[in-house]
């Protein structure tokens, strides 16, 4: 195959990984860089016509304002009013009140709520606050830092409401719970580890496991079987909030089991009463999110099947073979989180000015994402229309073969440590990995789950994860400290993914 087409291919890729890295460019600008190189390369060396790239392009950029952008913002506000109104301050209150045992706490802060973070929010949130919290107790700041990073890799594929897994199966024309069921599925051993080894960093090795194994192995399991349910019935959209709540109800419950270790206690500070009814309205944004995202989802297929009217397909793409695109204009999880968040917040009693002012600061802290992610998608369907992706993954399957499978989950990291977005990463290499799965011969579905499978080590190790972390508890200028700290989680994460991803290509799935 052409090793010319190849790299060429891969140019708006390397530029994003040169700009970001080297030159230090905002990524909203180098995703735009992409774009134009993409744009150019499109049209003189793969002779795709300047009208079908610029709607290539528009293709993109529409798929990205719906429904991506909506539910960034929506959750994003959400999780910034329930600042405002003090809701989160409740919440962490009530989950810092159930043990005084520095590992306990780790896995009711950093993973249990870490991860319902994730998958309400995502960006950066489920790193930010977490870690906070932790320095807030008197944990150490780089220690902080780590067990949150090693903790939000796994829910990634499915933060953001689902949002990675969501718009990785709408890009490839796969389906929703299918593509969900099999991630979640590639997950469930990384699920396990995670709080293992989030407890053995807490307790400086194995010996942190005394008298909490039963806790720990608890905490990974009742987060992962609901992922794989919901996954599987529901969908992306939910599979970690309800992993992460689950996981939460369970811990706690076992948290009063644990006999507090003296070489592990904390001092809390438990002075502010927390009643029945001040918990539910810290909660119900989020308990309304989920609600309502039940109610709508094809459990529910009645109302389901009536909403699903309310929406617009159209065909953008000018060039041959066009998708045709859908917009649902009603059932789209950023409508009901908008809603929840009205609804939610002025139960906590916010007023219109404070729905005006979190929506400003909304809009401004989410501004540059807002253009990464039509920049990303715009790039992607110029690449994918074009025959770029075609070419990338032509040299790839050729080179590697059958062993293809052991590199699918470093591409996937590799998309996620350059732009830190689980959703950038499946939208850059997504088409990769099924045009090597229609090559080898390999079900798709476990392929594509694949590239879900290594953003779980990119998002561990992206710079902007940890300059996240960093800025949350005040230890900017430590990235090389703290690089160096969880850079053998992730290698050791990625060998394992290694080898799960090439067994289940060819003897288990």
């Amino acid at each position: 195959m052409d090793f010319g087409l190849f790299i060429l291919g891969l140019a708006p890729i390397i530029w994003l990984a040169v700009a970001l890295m080297v030159l230090k460019w905002p990524t909203f600008k180098a995703a735009l860089g992409s774009v134009v190189i993409a744009f150019v390369l499109a049209i003189v060396v793969w002779h795709l016509d300047v009208i079908a790239s610029c709607s290539a392009a528009l293709e993109g950029a529409l798929m990205a304002v719906w429904p991506i952008i909506i539910v960034i913002l929506a959750a994003v506000f959400t999780y910034r009013l329930s600042l405002r109104t003090g809701g989160m301050d409740v919440i962490k209150a009530m989950i810092t009140s159930f043990s005084t045992d520095k590992r306990v706490l780790v896995l009711l802060i950093a993973w249990c709520f870490g991860g319902f973070m994730e998958g309400m929010a995502g960006f950066g949130t489920a790193v930010a606050i977490p870690a906070s919290m932790l320095v807030s107790l008197g944990f150490d700041p780089l220690f902080s830092c780590l067990v949150c990073l090693v903790a939000n890799g796994t829910p990634t594929a499915f933060g953001s409401i689902g949002i990675p897994t969501v718009t990785l199966a709408n890009l490839l024309s796969l389906e929703n719970t299918s593509l969900s069921f099999v991630t979640a599925l590639q997950l469930t051993p990384f699920i396990i580890l995670s709080p293992i080894l989030m407890v053995m960093i807490t307790g400086n090795g194995l010996k942190g496991l005394k008298g909490v194994v039963p806790i720990t192995l608890m905490s990974g399991i009742a987060f992962v079987v609901p992922e794989i349910l919901i996954g599987k019935f529901v969908g992306a959209e939910l599979a970690v909030v309800v992993g992460s709540v689950v996981s939460l109800a369970v811990t706690i419950l076992m948290a009063k089991t644990v006999k507090v270790d003296p070489a592990y206690e904390v001092q809390i500070d438990k002075s502010e009463t927390l009643g029945m009814k001040k918990c539910l309205l810290a909660w119900s944004p989020f308990i309304l999110i989920f609600v309502f995202l039940l109610l709508t989802s094809k459990l529910v297929a009645p109302i389901n099947t009536f909403l699903a009217q309310f929406s617009s397909s159209l065909v953008v793409y000018t060039g041959a073979d066009p998708n045709t695109v859908s917009f649902s204009w009603i059932n789209t999880p950023g409508v009901w989180i908008f809603l929840s968040a009205l609804i939610g917040g002025t139960l906590q009693g916010a007023k219109l000015e404070d729905f005006k002012i979190v929506a400003k600061e909304t809009v401004l802290q989410m501004k540059e994402t807002m253009i990464t992610m039509i920049a990303v998608l715009a790039c992607a369907k110029i690449m994918g229309y074009s025959g770029m992706i075609a070419s990338i993954a032509a040299f790839a399957i050729s080179a590697a073969g059958a062993l293809y499978p052991i590199f699918a989950p470093w591409i996937g990291a590799l998309g996620t440590f350059v732009t830190g977005s689980g959703t950038n990463s499946g939208v850059l290499f997504g088409a990769v990995q099924k045009s090597a799965a229609d090559t080898l011969q390999i079900d798709p579905y476990w392929m594509v789950a694949l590239n879900s499978l290594g953003v779980t080590v990119g998002k561990m190790l992206s710079p902007q994860s940890m300059a996240i972390a960093l800025s949350s508890v005040d230890a900017k200028g430590e990235d090389a400290k703290l690089m160096a700290r969880v850079m053998p989680y992730g290698v050791f994460f990625l060998v394992l993914m290694s080898v799960l991803g090439f067994l289940g290509a060819y003897f288990i799935h």
